[in-house]
């Protein structure tokens, strides 16, 4: 699993564009939830391929499954977040289920990535 960047990896690439999506979808939350969950969605999905890039730049793989894993947590608290605004009315079902979507694509491939190191280990 030999990559030159992080910027190679489908799952950074794919954490772009849910951080892209996000930040356009929270553009529409009230004003008072500036500071408040629009900030912890996007937070949480920046987050996201952030953690893929600075594992992908360590030097172990015990520390690039260590910000995997922090991705991961990353994906659930962003679902969390979104399915939050979605009862509040701040996102649609269907922008719901688009980010769900995304965020389950991404973790599938977060998921074969740890288990490739998994096997460079073994």
């Amino acid at each position: 699993m030999a990559v030159a960047s992080y910027r190679e990896l489908i799952a950074w690439q794919k954490g772009i564009v849910l951080v892209t999506d996000c930040y356009r979808l929270t553009q529409a939350f009230p004003r008072q939830e500036m500071y408040g969950l629009s900030s912890q969605i996007r937070r949480a999905a920046v987050s996201i391929p952030a953690n893929i890039a600075e594992g992908q730049g360590r030097l172990t793989t015990g520390e690039f499954k260590q910000f995997l894993g922090h991705a991961r947590g990353s994906m659930f608290e962003l679902e969390s977040h979104a399915l939050i605004a979605c009862n509040l009315g701040y996102l649609s079902d269907q922008d719901t289920q688009k980010i769900a979507g995304q965020i389950h694509e991404l973790g599938k491939l977060v998921n074969g990535l740890l288990k490739a190191l998994d096997r460079k280990c073994s």
